[in-house]
C-alpha cells in the first residue's frame, strides 16, 4: 500500500511537473518568442529551479521537460523543437564530462543555454542577411508555406529591392493568406496562386525560396506537404530552389523515403474542404500529410545562419555541433 501510495504521489509529480513546463512553453510563445528559443528557455528555467543533486537527476528532469514540450508542438515546429531539444541535451552531457563539481556544472549550463537562446533569437537576422543578396531588383519569385525566416529575408530585400512574390495558398489551412498579408504590409508585390497551379507558373519565375521544419542529415528538408512537388517542377525548369533555414533545424534523420518521416501518427489527421458548399459523401476519404520530405539533389543552396551551405555540407555542419 505504501508503494501505491508514494507511486501515486510521483506520477501527481509528474503530472504537475510537466503541466507547469507547458504553461511556462506557451507563455513564451505569448510573448512573439520562436518555438526553439521558447524551448531553450524553458529548458534553461529548468535547471535554475531543479533540486536535483546529480547530473543524471537533472538529465532525466530535462527529458521529461523535452516531452511536455514535444506533446503540444505544433506539425511546423515538431522537427526543428526535436532536433534543438536534443541538441540542447548535448551541451548538458557535454558540460557535465567538463566539470567534476555539480554547482558549478549547473552554472555552466545556465550561461550555456542562455548563450543557446541568444543564439537562436539572433539567426533570423543572419539568415536575412545572407539571404537578401540573392534576390535581385525585377526578381519574380515563388514560395510555398508560411515560414517567418522565408518573410524576413523577403521584408529586408524589400527595403532596397522592387520584385515579385508568387505565394501559393497553402490548403488545406490557407496559412498562404496570412503570410501574402505580411509581405504586402512590408510593402512586397504578391500574387496568391492555387498549390495546384505551380506548374503553370514556374516559367515566369526566376527562383524558388522557401523554408525548412527540419533539414535531414543528407541536406533534404522537411517542410510543408508540397514543398517537394514545387521542387520538382521547379527542377524541370532549371529554376534554382533556396532554402531559409536555422542551423538549429539541422537533425540527425535520414529518411528515404516520404513515409520515414519523424512525425507522430496525430499529424496525418484527416482534412474536409476548405469551401464550405462543397458536398461530399461522408464514404469518401481524405489524407492530409501535414510535411513531405525534399531531396537534396533538389536543392540548389541553404541559407543558414552558419552561412550558405550546400545541402552536402549539412552533414559536416551536424558533427561540429554534436561534438
Amino acid at each position: 500500500m505504501n508503494g501505491a501510495l508514494q507511486n501515486s504521489h510521483e506520477q501527481e509529480l509528474y503530472s504537475t511537473f510537466q503541466k507547469n513546463v507547458i504553461e511556462l512553453f506557451e507563455h513564451h510563445l505569448a510573448t512573439g518568442s520562436a518555438y526553439a528559443p521558447a524551448a531553450t528557455s524553458v529548458l534553461t528555467e529548468v535547471i535554475k529551479s531543479s533540486e536535483e543533486e546529480t547530473v543524471m537527476g537533472l538529465e532525466v528532469q530535462l527529458k521529461q521537460a523535452t516531452d511536455a514540450i514535444l506533446k503540444v508542438a505544433p506539425i511546423a515546429a515538431f522537427v526543428s523543437l526535436k532536433a534543438s531539444t536534443e541538441l540542447f541535451l548535448r551541451f548538458v552531457i557535454r558540460t557535465s564530462l567538463e566539470s567534476s563539481d555539480f554547482e558549478e556544472c549547473k552554472r555552466r549550463l545556465i550561461k550555456r543555454g542562455e548563450y543557446f537562446r541568444g543564439l537562436t533569437e539572433a539567426s533570423r537576422d543572419k539568415i536575412a542577411e545572407v539571404g537578401e543578396r540573392f534576390i535581385q531588383d525585377g526578381s519574380v519569385i515563388l514560395t510555398h508555406g508560411n515560414s517567418r525566416v522565408v518573410a524576413a529575408v523577403f521584408e529586408r530585400a524589400a527595403k532596397t529591392k522592387r520584385f515579385r512574390v508568387y505565394v501559393t495558398e497553402g490548403r488545406p489551412d490557407g496559412s498562404g493568406y496570412s503570410f501574402a498579408e505580411r509581405l504586402l504590409s512590408a510593402g512586397v508585390s504578391v500574387t496568391i496562386i492555387l498549390d495546384s497551379c505551380v506548374g503553370f507558373i514556374m516559367d515566369q519565375v526566376d527562383l524558388v525560396l522557401v523554408g525548412a521544419e527540419g533539414v535531414a542529415e543528407n541536406g533534404g528538408i522537411i517542410n510543408r506537404v508540397g514543398s517537394l512537388q514545387v521542387a520538382i517542377v521547379a527542377s524541370s525548369y532549371n529554376k534554382p530552389v533556396f532554402v531559409a533555414v536555422e542551423s538549429y533545424k539541422f537533425s540527425r534523420i535520414y529518411p528515404l523515403r516520404q513515409h520515414d518521416l519523424p512525425l507522430p501518427s496525430k499529424y496525418r489527421e484527416p482534412w474536409y474542404p476548405l469551401l464550405p458548399e462543397v458536398k461530399i459523401s461522408k464514404d469518401v476519404q481524405f489524407e492530409n500529410p501535414a510535411s513531405d520530405f525534399t531531396p537534396p539533389s533538389l536543392i540548389s543552396l541553404l541559407f543558414t545562419d552558419l552561412g550558405v551551405l550546400t545541402p552536402a555540407a549539412v552533414s559536416d555542419e551536424l558533427i561540429r555541433l554534436y561534438q
